[in-house]
């Protein structure tokens, strides 16, 4: 094909007699019609109200902007091949637009198939709206595609051009605005709490955010929460502390969040005083469960001064397990341990620990180094996971932060990768906050007109529809131990922590209906009000209003150094640099990698804890048994809470199994 002339039939014709009412109706006419022959148009210029310049988009050549030439890793490539065509677009006086030829030549074959060309691969603008709101939905991009191409299947558009998409959209939402200009205007237009700490150099050190729905969340299920710090969230490196509450159906939400600067005792207390002040002086937060972080634990002390602070005990058996893993030549021998170990952080009674503990000691006297481990680790703060003591406190059932461990999956299944800036873990947290806060709001109207059968009996009339169904399952097993004579002697450990009746309690009221005074707050869905209208007031507003009433009314009496004074400082805080920057990307926890590879990781998922490799080292080796570690746990498992209180295990059955391994 000759390429010095026009390669369009009839070009002339279409270029001379057709008039657009607009300049976008102009450029998609061009578009459609140059693609159906095999060609690529894009604007090069253009002037609002005036004219716009098209161009063949392989056009022009490549330009080396940035000097890099062949430093680059990935081997770059060009379309651009200096085609000479053009088309000019201008607006005629009766405020129609039209074509003006100027070059029509191309330097090169039409193309058989356009898709190769990115000026064909763009979505239309309702396409990009479709686009838009899966984005917000938290869809992601390859999810948004095939959902584009079940309704078009010829749709042209490949992954990049989605990221493209999703890239204009932040920018263009950003307009002219820094990312942290955009992310506090949000904070301030969807009513959330937050607080932030910057450096001399105004960046931003730590974070803290709570969602309005949190907020509501937090002050009605005020009793107990998990608390954990989860990291690869951000592209900060910073770690996320993850504030987790406990629903009246035994379900978890999200009750704040902050990005600290690192794990130390002063980031935990600014993060602690941000979350007590949101909770508001009403709170009746009694216990916190956490891990063996002494920073954290310090923090938790501090700041609330009357909570009791409960550790987990999957991590503290985890950590056991790492620990001392070491010191036993047979895996058998080793899960005996473990089992005898749990037989004493199990014990339901003080008097029963220190026997436990001293049989346990004495028998594994010549294990000096994983005796000296768990005396000078745990045992210093056994009144924090040992049931003699844990039991007393209303934890709701709750001993270790597996809750907070599921809550810091579910929003890296939002993230879906660790680059993210704040505004976009904000957005993707805001998903996670608002699915968890509607999923309680339904299921609170449901199980407002909903009757257990099971339930269905005159001794809990005056609980139906007035207590959440978990809480009712829990009496009904409780009032199961009557009929099925099973009942132990009382320990007033089930009261205790569930703040609900237990056996011995119900038997006493098998002739009446159970009181709804019986049932703790946490469990009461009769009271609830979850209406997102309703307005959220902090509670320091109104100390803020009284003291601004009082100072109008001593302003008046006050001499003129004084009034000058106080109008100086309200100005300098009226007017006060809000100006603040992203953080500095941190060093990650732990050990930096030692593959290349590893560098440019982005997703989500932990590096494996110690006691991960550990038990993967177990599983591997052919001569592992599980079967003396499972007889021995199942004895430790009949001890739970209020359960079999009465139980007390002899050391001997595991010196008899230890005997027969040793021959």
């Amino acid at each position: 094909m000759d390429s010095s002339r026009p390669l369009i039939e009839n070009e002339d014709r279409y270029l001379t007699t057709s008039k657009f009412e607009s300049c976008e109706a102009l450029v998609k006419s061009a578009r459609e019609y140059y693609y159906t022959k095999g060609y690529g148009v894009s604007i090069r210029n253009s002037k609002k109200d005036k004219f716009v310049t098209l161009q063949c988009d392989r056009g022009g050549s490549y330009r080396d902007i940035r000097g890099i030439q062949d430093k680059r890793q990935k081997k770059a490539t060009t379309r651009l091949i200096s085609c000479p065509f053009r088309i000019i677009g201008s607006k005629g006086v009766d405020g129609t637009w039209v074509y003006k030829p100027k070059h029509l030549k191309h330097n090169h074959e039409p193309s058989s198939d356009m898709s190769g060309h990115p000026s064909f691969r763009k979505l239309p603008p309702d396409t990009v709206q479709t686009v838009e709101e899966m984005t917000k939905s938290g869809t992601p991009p390859r999810q948004i595609l095939s959902s584009l191409r079940q309704q078009n299947p010829d749709l042209p558009a490949n992954s990049r051009t989605i990221y493209n998409v999703k890239r204009k959209i932040k920018r263009d939402n950003l307009g002219n605005q820094s990312v942290i200009g955009a992310l506090f205007e949000e904070f301030e237009k969807d009513g959330f709490l937050y607080d932030v700490l910057h450096d001399s150099e105004r960046h931003i050190t730590s974070l803290f955010i709570v969602h309005p729905l949190s907020i509501k969340l937090a002050k009605l299920f005020s009793y107990a929460f998990v608390m954990d710090c989860t990291y690869k969230t951000n592209r900060f490196n910073m770690p996320l502390l993850d504030i987790v509450g406990i629903s009246c159906f035994n379900t978890s939400f999200y009750s704040g969040f902050a990005f600290l600067e690192s794990e130390d005792e002063e980031s935990y207390t600014w993060a602690l005083k941000a979350f007590k002040n949101m909770l508001g002086q009403g709170s009746q937060l009694s216990v916190i469960i956490s891990h063996r972080e002494l920073a954290l634990m310090n923090a938790i002390k501090n700041v609330f001064r009357t909570v009791t602070n409960l550790l987990c005990v999957w991590h503290i058996e985890k950590n056991v397990l790492a620990k001392c893993k070491k010191h036993f030549q047979h895996n058998e021998e080793f899960d005996i341990f473990m089992a005898s170990w749990n037989n004493v952080v199990y014990s339901v009674r003080e008097a029963m620990f220190v026997t436990n503990w001293v049989e346990f000691e004495l028998f594994y006297n010549d294990k000096r180094e994983a005796l000296e481990y768990i005396k000078s680790t745990w045992l210093p703060w056994k009144e924090k996971f040992v049931n003699a003591w844990t039991e007393k406190y209303l934890h709701f059932g709750n001993r270790c932060s597996s809750r907070a461990e599921g809550a810091h999956a579910k929003v890296k299944k939002y993230l879906e990768v660790s680059t993210g800036g704040f505004k976009e873990v904000k957005d993707k947290i805001c998903l996670a906050v608002e699915h968890e806060f509607n999923e309680i709001k339904i299921r609170v109207a449901s199980e407002k007109i909903q009757i257990p059968h099971n339930c269905d009996m005159p001794i809990f009339r005056d609980l139906l529809l007035s207590v959440s169904h978990f809480a009712l399952q829990e009496i009904y097993k409780q009032y199961e131990k009557i009929s099925n004579g099973t009942m132990t002697p009382c320990t007033g450990h089930f009261t205790a922590t569930m703040s609900l009746p237990c056996a011995h309690k119900i038997k006493g009221h098998r002739e009446k209906s159970l009181s709804l005074e019986l049932v703790h707050p946490q469990w009461r869905i009769n009271s609830l009000s979850l209406n997102t209208k309703d307005a959220l007031v902090y509670d320091g507003y109104s100390t803020f209003h009284k003291l601004l009433d009082e100072l109008d009314s001593k302003y008046l009496v006050w001499p003129l150094n004084k009034k000058e004074f106080a109008t100086s400082m309200i100005f300098n805080l009226i007017n006060q640099s809000e100006i603040l920057f992203e953080p500095m990307v941190q060093r990650p926890k732990g050990r930096p990698p030692k593959s290349k590879k590893r560098k440019g990781k982005t997703f989500t998922t932990q590096d494996p804890s110690r006691f991960e490799l550990v038990e993967s080292s177990r599983t591997q080796n052919p001569s592992s048994s599980a079967c003396s570690f499972q007889i021995c746990n199942d004895l430790v498992n009949e001890v739970s809470y209020g359960h079999n209180d009465n139980i007390s295990y002899d050391f001997s059955i595991y010196r008899d199994v230890s005997s027969d391994i040793g021959q």
